[in-house]
């Protein structure tokens, strides 16, 4: 769809999902949350499709929740009528699909900054590649709020639960250097290489035996 706020591709084995709203700086609306968890069961679901990749068009991977509203359409091109456009269940079910209902490997490459919610889908991918120019923030501490998304289960597997505190807890950004030492993303990719760096983790990852790949995660 031209009008999707969900670019997809498929090269080879690797189904890629791209977050298309970079003048909102891929800020997330109902219609492009269900649009992610439609586009990742349907991968899950076709055998052609080895290995998801998610990233963002532009210069940010996802700035969290649009809370400044947007002009998409007043109902979002749900496949399976689960919701309205009002409604954030969606967020929630980020982890659910990403790491029960999808048995394949899914990688999140972060090209820019991820903020909030953004962080939270980034976190419920199975690996992580970054960007030298990606940065990270919790926002949710900032917004008076807890985080969603299922971070406060990812991000703790993650970093362990002390870590995960004093991130969230620490309303500052976190450049990708410090966040592969974190261990918030597992490598880190000088900004030109990016985009072949996260194909070629995907690629690596489709070229395993399916089954293998599905009944390890």
């Amino acid at each position: 769809m031209s009008d999707s706020p969900l670019a997809l591709e498929q090269v080879g084995a690797v189904s890629l999902l791209r977050l298309d709203r970079p003048e909102r700086k891929n800020a997330l609306t109902p219609r492009l949350g269900w649009a992610i968890l439609d586009a990742v069961r349907e991968a899950a679901r076709d055998d052609s499709v080895r290995c998801i990749g998610i990233t963002g068009n532009g210069d940010a991977f996802c700035s969290g929740l649009d809370l400044g509203g947007s002009d998409e359409p007043t109902e979002p091109p749900l496949s399976q009528g689960e919701a309205s456009v009002d409604d954030l269940g969606w967020i929630g079910r980020f982890p659910l699909v990403m790491r029960f209902e999808c048995d394949k490997p899914v990688v999140a490459g972060v090209n820019g900054l991820a903020i909030g919610a953004g962080m939270s889908l980034a976190m419920c991918a199975d690996m992580r590649v970054a960007s030298s120019a990606g940065r990270f923030h919790p926002g949710y501490s900032r917004a008076g709020t807890s985080p969603d998304g299922g971070l406060s289960w990812t991000l703790p597997q993650a970093l362990g639960n002390e870590g995960a505190l004093r991130f969230l807890l620490d309303p500052r950004w976190v450049p990708a250097e410090e966040a592969l030492s974190l261990g918030i993303v597992g490598e880190l990719a000088p900004e030109a290489e990016f985009e072949d760096r996260v194909m070629a983790r995907c690629q690596a990852l489709a070229e395993i035996a399916p089954i293998a790949a599905r009944q390890t995660k």
